[in-house]
């Protein structure tokens, strides 16, 4: 038995689209060689002479139209697709008459009895230029042939109405912001005209808008710092102080100056990037919602798309669920169940391409189940368009910062203050570092030394180290972890002293307190921001004193003003316990790897579905609904920025030099203001904490600590800390006192234990 060959099916010997496709690229070519006066032949000629009667100026138009025409044959033969549409071809068609009519119109040339000279249009434009002033008149033609262009572009570029809408307003904004920011620079290099007052006169609106408020510091406050000072090395910190000459408050979003001492926020168009928002197309939209509704259906379950929201990194629909076949007792349909739909979770995955979905049942405040399908890009969120928000400027909180977008794309805003501490947990390389940092750097922006002082702990001695030298710091970031329990007891006592503060003068809390002081004329105390990057290398250390110093801040340092953020990567119950977790209410869940560990950071599943990298779950400390949001992003080079600012940043010196004379600036740092850059209640603490172990001159529980490892017979740091229930640091010193005194042996290495000399006996034990 012979096999027969399975044959291509072949074209149409009648018409043949790769020899069509070829003709009219040859013609083509000799028409613009024709035009160009490259190829003049008789037959060339003929036909330049038939397209400009027939065409008129759309002879130059002729190659293209034609070119196209033939690449497009080619493409369809070669591809075989059974789905193309003439969409594209025909609105070329209908776009190059719309432009003959409208040539005709524009110079209204003759009609058909002169073929020589048929005007702009040629008989082809007369023909249609004639039929619609016939139908329409002019002014009527004129709007037609609008129309019509607009739908040509809409066959031709395969977009909706709506996406060229979108395509020329996001165009429309960005010349508006290179109109702006070139006006920027060009007021920013102007020179400023003094007055005879010393004030400078603002010229034009964006002056106006630049100009220093009432009472603050102008133009001639500021003095750029010599090439010997601080900031002279740094250029940007140059630009910046230089920018400060100009104007005393040239940021649009906050004022530059601020306190008693004048200091300067730096403006956040200078700091930060803008960043670049991507959409998916109206065509994939409409795709997914016929793939979740045909889905749904396939299962039994009537269902209706009705409400999109676009985020960054997924698009929400909202379902409406329909009725089943069951009837109640009154013999109405049945609404369906939400819980059907949330057992389909994988189908819909299965049958989206994209996984893994989520499915919000229901969506607050909404009728609707709401199914967060991730996108084929994900847009990245910057930090400057969060804060340039109106939301973000209309906001009048006092420890605000920017945290992402939700899933329709809106801003999300937190306020340390009413949360009034954050936990923030999830697996390695999600996104907590950087969140992390965008709420440093929101906090930096919008706050001076002299309203907030930071206090780092970062035991991975690589995260927050970037932040050193700058005067927010009350200590530079603390990266041992022997320091990290005298930090927090720090914290403690300088609670408790603000607490003994406000009995005193009749206070509630630190905002009534710093209200008295303001009207009396008195220093104010600054907020008190605790930012610890890894929760559990302090809990593998000591956890029973870091869990009892952070769980009294966390119940007692709200109305002080002291607010803790806490982060880590590993979310399990010896980590974040019970004890610390009840006492933060408002946590952030990155993606983590199981459920197990959502269930510890948020109490509920959800986060072992997100997406990584800046997807998060946000549970706000008044709500228990999560919210998903695409955390905001900061660049290396956005936090270098800042930095190199507040180490640059300049005070002005509101005392008298003999040298510079009354009212001169000083640069910041100088011997004058060198008290600015460090708050005088760290060295203070340290001090007396000197003074005390010198007075004590050896630790109150050695006796304790030597009885214990005589009746053990063997001495380990552990064993003290199991026994004497104290904290790694505390138990090491009394190891190395003990060596010191010959109590035990020296360390053996590979973790044995050490051994207990019996020189170390005293003469007063019985022997």
């Amino acid at each position: 038995m012979t096999k027969q060959r399975s044959k291509k099916p072949q074209a149409n010997m009648t018409f043949r689209p790769e020899l069509v496709g070829l003709i009219l690229l040859a013609l083509a070519l000799l028409t613009g060689l024709s035009l160009l006066s490259i190829s003049r032949g008789t037959f060339t000629e003929g036909w330049l002479q038939l397209l400009r009667g027939l065409v008129g100026w759309g002879v130059y138009l002729v190659p293209f139209g034609l070119g196209a025409m033939g690449i497009w044959l080619l493409r369809r033969f070669a591809t075989e697709d059974p789905q193309e549409k003439w969409e594209k071809p025909v609105g070329s068609v209908l776009a190059f008459l719309v432009l003959l009519a409208a040539f005709h119109l524009a110079t209204s040339g003759p009609g058909l009895d002169d073929f020589d000279e048929p005007g702009g249009g040629g008989l082809l434009g007369w023909a249609f230029a004639e039929l619609l002033v016939g139908a329409v008149g002019v002014a009527g033609g004129v709007v037609v042939i609008l129309v019509l262009f607009i739908v040509c572009l809409i066959l031709i570029s395969g977009l909706s109405f709506y996406e060229i809408a979108e395509m020329v307003r996001a165009a429309q904004d960005r010349i508006s912001d290179w109109r702006r920011r070139r006006a920027l620079a060009t007021i920013n290099h102007q020179p400023v005209s003094p007055l005879p007052n010393g004030q400078s006169r603002p010229s034009g609106l964006l002056q106006r808008v630049f100009s220093p408020s009432q009472g603050g510091a102008t133009a001639q406050d500021v003095k750029a710092p010599s090439s010997g000072s601080a900031a002279g090395s740094d250029p940007y910190s140059v630009a910046a102080a230089r920018e400060a000459t100009r104007s005393a408050s040239p940021g649009i979003l906050f004022p530059r100056v601020v306190g008693a001492q004048s200091w300067r926020l730096p403006p956040p168009e200078g700091i930060f990037e803008e960043g670049i928002e991507q959409e998916i197309s109206q065509q994939e939209i409409r795709q997914r919602v016929k793939i979740i509704e045909d889905t749904l259906a396939g299962f039994g379950i009537e269902a209706k798309v009705r409400e999109i929201n676009q985020g960054p990194a997924v698009t929400q629909f909202g379902i409406e669920p329909g009725h089943s076949d069951k009837k109640d007792a009154q013999g109405k349909p049945r609404k369906v169940r939400v819980s059907r739909i949330v057992a389909l979770t994988n189908d819909l995955a299965l049958a989206l391409s994209a996984a893994p979905i989520r499915i919000e049942a229901p969506i607050p405040g909404r009728p609707y189940v709401g199914i967060e399908v991730p996108n084929a890009t994900t847009s990245l969120v910057a930090l400057r368009s969060v804060m340039e928000s109106e939301e973000f400027q209309s906001d009048r909180s006092t420890l605000k910062f920017a945290l992402g977008r939700d899933v329709a794309g809106q801003p999300v805003l937190a306020d340390l203050v009413s949360m009034p501490h954050l936990l923030i947990a999830g697996a390695t390389g999600s996104g907590k570092s950087v969140c992390i940092n965008a709420i440093i750097a929101c906090l930096l922006t919008t706050h001076t030394p002299e309203t907030l002082r930071l206090l780092m702990v970062d035991p991975k001695m690589v995260e927050l180290t970037n932040f050193n030298g700058i005067p927010h710091l009350l200590a530079p970031v603390v990266v041992e972890l022997e320091r990290v329990v005298g930090v927090l007891n720090w914290a403690t006592r300088e609670m408790d002293r603000r607490y003994k503060v406000f009995s005193r003068m009749g206070a509630r809390h630190l905002v009534g307190y710093n209200e008295m002081m303001a009207s009396q004329g008195e220093k104010t105390m600054p907020y008190i921001v605790i930012v610890i990057d890894e929760l559990a290398d302090l809990m593998m250390m000591a956890p029973d004193e870091v869990e009892r110093t952070v769980t009294r801040i966390a119940q007692m340092a709200r109305a002080t003003g002291i607010h803790l953020i806490i982060a880590t990567q590993r979310p399990s119950v010896d980590v974040v316990t019970g004890l610390i977790k009840a006492n933060f209410p408002a946590r952030v869940a990155f993606a983590v790897t199981s459920q197990v560990d959502s269930r510890v950071i948020l109490d509920t599943p959800g986060a072992e579905r997100l997406l990584g990298r800046g997807d998060m779950l946000f549970m706000a400390p008044d709500s228990s609904k999560l919210q998903r949001l695409q955390g905001v992003f900061v660049s290396d080079r956005e936090l270098a920025r800042l930095v190199r600012y507040w180490k640059g940043s300049q005070v002005v010196d509101e005392v008298s030099h003999p040298s510079s004379g009354a009212g001169q600036p000083t640069p910041f740092p100088s011997s004058e203001a060198s008290d600015l850059i460090q708050q005088p209640l760290w060295a203070d603490f340290k001090s007396k904490v000197e003074a005390a172990e010198g007075e004590r001159g050896e630790d109150d529980l050695l006796p304790k600590a030597t009885d214990v490892v005589r009746s053990h017979n063997r001495a380990s740091i552990s064993l003290l800390q199991r026994r004497l229930r104290i904290g790694y640091a505390r138990a090491a010193r009394l190891i190395d006192t003990m060596e010191e005194q010959g109590i035990i042996g020296p360390d053996e290495g590979g973790g044995r234990s050490r051994q207990v000399l019996l020189d170390g006996v005293d003469d007063e034990d019985p022997l």
